[in-house]
Protein backbone atom coordinates (compact mmCIF):
# COMPACT_ATOMS: atom_id res chain seq x y z
CA UNK A 1 0.00 0.00 0.00
CA UNK A 2 1.31 3.42 -0.94
CA UNK A 3 2.22 5.53 2.11
CA UNK A 4 0.38 8.87 2.55
CA UNK A 5 1.99 11.86 0.84
CA UNK A 6 2.28 15.04 2.94
CA UNK A 7 0.59 18.11 1.45
CA UNK A 8 3.85 20.04 1.92
CA UNK A 9 5.59 17.60 -0.42
CA UNK A 10 2.82 18.05 -3.00
CA UNK A 11 3.19 21.85 -2.87
CA UNK A 12 6.96 21.55 -3.17
CA UNK A 13 6.66 19.27 -6.21
CA UNK A 14 4.13 21.58 -7.85
CA UNK A 15 6.34 24.66 -7.41
CA UNK A 16 9.44 22.86 -8.71
CA UNK A 17 7.56 21.37 -11.65
CA UNK A 18 5.85 24.65 -12.57
CA UNK A 19 9.08 26.64 -12.39
CA UNK A 20 11.31 23.87 -13.80
CA UNK A 21 13.85 24.79 -11.13
CA UNK A 22 14.54 23.69 -7.56
CA UNK A 23 16.20 27.05 -6.87
CA UNK A 24 13.23 29.09 -8.10
CA UNK A 25 10.81 26.87 -6.20
CA UNK A 26 12.90 27.39 -3.08
CA UNK A 27 12.65 31.17 -3.47
CA UNK A 28 8.88 30.95 -3.86
CA UNK A 29 8.44 28.68 -0.84
CA UNK A 30 11.04 30.36 1.39
CA UNK A 31 13.09 27.14 1.53
CA UNK A 32 16.59 26.22 0.46
CA UNK A 33 17.19 24.55 -2.88
CA UNK A 34 18.59 21.50 -1.08
CA UNK A 35 15.37 21.25 1.01
CA UNK A 36 13.29 21.29 -2.17
CA UNK A 37 15.50 18.66 -3.78
CA UNK A 38 15.30 16.48 -0.67
CA UNK A 39 11.48 16.77 -0.50
CA UNK A 40 11.15 15.83 -4.17
CA UNK A 41 13.50 12.88 -3.73
CA UNK A 42 11.44 11.59 -0.79
CA UNK A 43 8.26 11.95 -2.86
CA UNK A 44 9.84 9.97 -5.70
CA UNK A 45 10.83 7.25 -3.24
CA UNK A 46 7.32 7.16 -1.77
CA UNK A 47 5.74 6.84 -5.22
CA UNK A 48 8.41 4.54 -6.61
CA UNK A 49 8.82 6.59 -9.77
CA UNK A 50 11.21 9.23 -11.09
CA UNK A 51 9.49 12.60 -11.49
CA UNK A 52 12.44 14.69 -12.70
CA UNK A 53 15.41 14.08 -14.96
CA UNK A 54 18.49 15.77 -13.47
CA UNK A 55 21.67 16.77 -15.26
CA UNK A 56 24.29 19.51 -15.18
CA UNK A 57 21.95 21.88 -17.06
CA UNK A 58 19.06 21.64 -14.60
CA UNK A 59 15.91 19.55 -14.28
CA UNK A 60 13.16 18.38 -16.63
CA UNK A 61 9.92 16.57 -15.91
CA UNK A 62 9.63 12.92 -16.84
CA UNK A 63 6.43 11.61 -18.40
CA UNK A 64 5.29 10.57 -14.92
CA UNK A 65 6.14 14.02 -13.59
CA UNK A 66 4.13 15.71 -16.34
CA UNK A 67 1.13 13.51 -15.59
CA UNK A 68 1.35 14.15 -11.86
CA UNK A 69 1.72 17.91 -12.36
CA UNK A 70 -1.51 17.99 -14.37
CA UNK A 71 -3.46 16.30 -11.56
CA UNK A 72 -1.76 18.20 -8.73
CA UNK A 73 -2.31 21.60 -10.36
CA UNK A 74 -6.02 20.95 -10.75
CA UNK A 75 -6.28 19.60 -7.20
CA UNK A 76 -4.54 22.60 -5.66
CA UNK A 77 -6.69 24.96 -7.70
CA UNK A 78 -9.84 23.23 -6.48
CA UNK A 79 -8.59 23.28 -2.89
CA UNK A 80 -7.92 27.01 -3.10
CA UNK A 81 -11.41 27.59 -4.49
CA UNK A 82 -12.70 25.84 -1.40
CA UNK A 83 -10.58 28.02 0.88
CA UNK A 84 -11.85 31.14 -0.91
CA UNK A 85 -15.46 29.95 -0.61
CA UNK A 86 -15.12 29.44 3.13
CA UNK A 87 -13.22 32.69 3.58
CA UNK A 88 -16.02 34.70 1.94
CA UNK A 89 -18.17 34.00 4.99
CA UNK A 90 -15.89 36.23 7.09
CA UNK A 91 -14.52 39.72 6.44
CA UNK A 92 -11.87 39.72 3.71
CA UNK A 93 -8.58 41.04 5.11
CA UNK A 94 -6.01 42.77 2.89
CA UNK A 95 -2.67 43.49 4.57
CA UNK A 96 -0.80 46.02 2.47
CA UNK A 97 2.61 47.67 2.79
CA UNK A 98 3.27 50.74 0.64
CA UNK A 99 5.87 53.38 -0.16
CA UNK A 100 4.95 56.46 1.94
CA UNK A 101 4.37 59.03 -0.80
CA UNK A 102 2.34 56.67 -2.98
CA UNK A 103 0.25 55.79 0.08
CA UNK A 104 -0.34 59.43 1.05
CA UNK A 105 -0.74 61.01 -2.39
CA UNK A 106 -2.36 58.35 -4.56
CA UNK A 107 -3.68 55.33 -2.67
CA UNK A 108 -5.32 56.77 0.46
CA UNK A 109 -7.45 59.31 -1.47
CA UNK A 110 -8.87 56.40 -3.51
CA UNK A 111 -9.46 53.94 -0.68
CA UNK A 112 -12.99 55.25 -0.12
CA UNK A 113 -13.87 54.21 -3.68
CA UNK A 114 -12.29 50.79 -3.20
CA UNK A 115 -14.08 50.21 0.11
CA UNK A 116 -17.41 51.35 -1.34
CA UNK A 117 -17.09 48.68 -4.00
CA UNK A 118 -15.99 46.02 -1.49
CA UNK A 119 -17.78 46.72 1.81
CA UNK A 120 -16.88 43.28 3.23
CA UNK A 121 -13.15 43.99 2.97
CA UNK A 122 -10.88 45.08 5.79
CA UNK A 123 -7.72 46.93 4.74
CA UNK A 124 -4.65 47.29 6.94
CA UNK A 125 -2.17 49.72 5.41
CA UNK A 126 1.38 50.33 6.65
CA UNK A 127 3.75 52.78 4.97
CA UNK A 128 7.53 52.68 4.95
CA UNK A 129 10.58 52.99 2.72
CA UNK A 130 11.79 49.53 3.69
CA UNK A 131 10.57 46.64 1.57
CA UNK A 132 8.11 44.20 3.12
CA UNK A 133 9.64 40.90 4.25
CA UNK A 134 7.07 38.32 3.22
CA UNK A 135 8.81 35.51 5.07
CA UNK A 136 6.89 36.45 8.23
CA UNK A 137 3.52 36.50 6.38
CA UNK A 138 2.84 39.94 7.87
CA UNK A 139 1.72 41.43 4.54
CA UNK A 140 -0.08 40.15 1.47
CA UNK A 141 1.52 42.65 -0.91
CA UNK A 142 3.82 45.66 -1.11
CA UNK A 143 3.73 48.72 -3.37
CA UNK A 144 7.42 49.53 -3.68
CA UNK A 145 9.27 52.56 -5.00
CA UNK A 146 12.24 51.57 -7.11
CA UNK A 147 13.30 48.19 -8.49
CA UNK A 148 11.59 45.20 -6.83
CA UNK A 149 13.90 42.95 -4.80
CA UNK A 150 13.52 39.35 -3.76
CA UNK A 151 12.93 35.94 -5.30
CA UNK A 152 9.65 34.17 -5.89
CA UNK A 153 7.69 37.41 -6.32
CA UNK A 154 4.97 38.36 -8.78
CA UNK A 155 5.67 41.89 -10.04
CA UNK A 156 3.09 44.27 -11.52
CA UNK A 157 4.56 47.57 -12.83
CA UNK A 158 2.20 50.44 -12.05
CA UNK A 159 2.84 52.34 -15.26
CA UNK A 160 5.14 55.09 -16.41
CA UNK A 161 5.31 58.31 -14.43
CA UNK A 162 6.33 61.73 -15.70
CA UNK A 163 8.74 63.68 -13.50
CA UNK A 164 8.65 67.42 -14.21
CA UNK A 165 9.07 70.71 -12.29
CA UNK A 166 5.94 71.63 -10.31
CA UNK A 167 5.11 74.90 -8.55
CA UNK A 168 2.24 77.21 -7.59
CA UNK A 169 0.57 79.23 -10.41
CA UNK A 170 2.04 82.57 -9.29
CA UNK A 171 5.60 81.29 -9.47
CA UNK A 172 4.88 79.49 -12.76
CA UNK A 173 4.21 82.83 -14.47
CA UNK A 174 7.97 83.51 -14.45
CA UNK A 175 9.00 80.08 -15.77
CA UNK A 176 8.88 79.69 -19.54
CA UNK A 177 12.03 77.68 -20.32
CA UNK A 178 14.38 75.37 -18.37
CA UNK A 179 16.97 78.11 -17.78
CA UNK A 180 14.39 80.13 -15.82
CA UNK A 181 14.66 77.54 -13.04
CA UNK A 182 18.21 78.68 -12.31
CA UNK A 183 16.68 81.79 -10.70
CA UNK A 184 14.12 79.87 -8.64
CA UNK A 185 14.36 78.13 -5.23
CA UNK A 186 14.56 74.43 -6.03
CA UNK A 187 13.11 72.00 -3.49
CA UNK A 188 15.30 68.92 -3.03
CA UNK A 189 13.94 65.39 -2.52
CA UNK A 190 16.63 63.18 -1.04
CA UNK A 191 15.15 59.73 -1.65
CA UNK A 192 14.06 60.09 -5.25
CA UNK A 193 15.53 58.16 -8.15
CA UNK A 194 15.20 61.24 -10.42
CA UNK A 195 16.73 64.40 -8.96
CA UNK A 196 17.53 67.86 -10.23
CA UNK A 197 21.00 67.07 -11.70
CA UNK A 198 19.44 64.39 -13.94
CA UNK A 199 16.67 66.72 -15.12
CA UNK A 200 19.04 69.61 -15.86
CA UNK A 201 21.39 67.28 -17.76
CA UNK A 202 18.46 66.13 -19.91
CA UNK A 203 17.88 69.79 -20.74
CA UNK A 204 21.55 70.60 -21.49
CA UNK A 205 22.07 72.68 -18.37
CA UNK A 206 24.27 72.37 -15.31
CA UNK A 207 22.31 71.98 -12.09
CA UNK A 208 22.94 74.67 -9.46
CA UNK A 209 24.36 73.53 -6.12
CA UNK A 210 21.68 72.24 -3.71
CA UNK A 211 20.37 74.86 -1.31
CA UNK A 212 17.19 75.80 0.51
CA UNK A 213 14.55 73.20 1.40
CA UNK A 214 15.32 69.47 1.47
CA UNK A 215 12.82 66.68 2.18
CA UNK A 216 13.09 62.91 2.45
CA UNK A 217 9.57 62.27 1.15
CA UNK A 218 7.93 63.33 -2.10
CA UNK A 219 4.60 64.16 -0.43
CA UNK A 220 6.40 66.77 1.71
CA UNK A 221 8.07 68.33 -1.33
CA UNK A 222 4.75 68.43 -3.19
CA UNK A 223 3.04 70.15 -0.25
CA UNK A 224 5.86 72.69 0.04
CA UNK A 225 5.64 73.53 -3.66
CA UNK A 226 1.85 73.92 -3.47
CA UNK A 227 2.35 76.29 -0.53
CA UNK A 228 4.56 78.54 -2.67
CA UNK A 229 7.94 77.61 -1.17
CA UNK A 230 9.68 76.77 -4.42
CA UNK A 231 9.79 74.37 -7.38
CA UNK A 232 9.67 70.63 -6.76
CA UNK A 233 10.78 67.98 -9.24
CA UNK A 234 8.09 65.37 -8.75
CA UNK A 235 5.88 62.78 -10.40
CA UNK A 236 2.64 64.08 -11.89
CA UNK A 237 1.04 60.81 -10.73
CA UNK A 238 1.79 61.60 -7.09
CA UNK A 239 0.69 65.22 -7.55
CA UNK A 240 -2.58 64.44 -9.35
CA UNK A 241 -4.84 66.04 -6.73
CA UNK A 242 -2.79 69.24 -6.49
CA UNK A 243 -2.63 69.54 -10.28
CA UNK A 244 -6.36 68.88 -10.65
CA UNK A 245 -7.22 71.51 -8.04
CA UNK A 246 -4.88 74.11 -9.55
CA UNK A 247 -2.69 74.38 -6.44
CA UNK A 248 0.18 73.12 -8.58
CA UNK A 249 0.98 73.57 -12.26
CA UNK A 250 3.67 72.08 -14.51
CA UNK A 251 5.08 75.15 -16.29
CA UNK A 252 7.55 73.18 -18.45
CA UNK A 253 5.46 70.14 -19.26
CA UNK A 254 5.53 71.01 -22.96
CA UNK A 255 8.71 73.11 -23.09
CA UNK A 256 11.35 70.80 -21.63
CA UNK A 257 12.68 67.26 -21.78
CA UNK A 258 11.07 65.59 -18.80
CA UNK A 259 11.81 62.17 -17.36
CA UNK A 260 9.49 59.18 -17.73
CA UNK A 261 10.09 55.96 -15.85
CA UNK A 262 8.40 53.08 -14.01
CA UNK A 263 8.66 54.25 -10.43
CA UNK A 264 6.29 51.97 -8.51
CA UNK A 265 5.45 48.26 -8.58
CA UNK A 266 2.96 46.01 -6.81
CA UNK A 267 4.80 42.90 -5.59
CA UNK A 268 3.62 39.84 -3.71
CA UNK A 269 4.79 36.25 -3.17
CA UNK A 270 3.68 33.81 -5.82
CA UNK A 271 2.33 31.52 -3.11
CA UNK A 272 -0.24 34.17 -2.07
CA UNK A 273 -1.48 34.93 -5.58
CA UNK A 274 -4.74 33.02 -5.06
CA UNK A 275 -5.86 34.99 -1.98
CA UNK A 276 -9.13 36.64 -2.90
CA UNK A 277 -8.48 40.07 -1.30
CA UNK A 278 -5.13 40.32 -3.08
CA UNK A 279 -6.55 39.34 -6.46
CA UNK A 280 -9.44 41.79 -6.11
CA UNK A 281 -7.11 44.61 -5.06
CA UNK A 282 -4.66 43.91 -7.89
CA UNK A 283 -7.47 44.03 -10.46
CA UNK A 284 -8.81 47.27 -8.99
CA UNK A 285 -5.33 48.81 -8.97
CA UNK A 286 -4.74 47.78 -12.59
CA UNK A 287 -8.07 49.30 -13.64
CA UNK A 288 -7.39 52.55 -11.80
CA UNK A 289 -3.95 52.97 -13.37
CA UNK A 290 -4.73 51.45 -16.77
CA UNK A 291 -1.98 48.82 -16.54
CA UNK A 292 -1.88 45.13 -17.35
CA UNK A 293 -2.41 42.40 -14.78
CA UNK A 294 0.40 39.85 -14.43
CA UNK A 295 -0.56 36.48 -15.93
CA UNK A 296 -0.40 34.84 -12.49
CA UNK A 297 -3.67 36.50 -11.40
CA UNK A 298 -5.59 37.01 -14.61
Amino acid sequence: MRPPVPLSAVRTFEAAARRRSFKDAAGELNLTASAVSHAVRKLEQALGVLLFERDSHGIALTAAGEALLDHVSRALEEMNRGFDLVATRAPQLLRLHCAPSFAAQWLTPRLARFMAGHPDFEVRLAAGMDYARFITDEFDADIVYGPPRGEGLVVMPLGQETVTPLCDPTRAAGIREPADLLRQPLIQSDNKRVRWPVWFERNDLRAPPPSGLRFDRSFLAITAAADGLGVALESTLLAERELASGRLVAPLAENATNVRYNGHHLVFPSVTRRRTPLRVFARWLADELGVALPPEIR
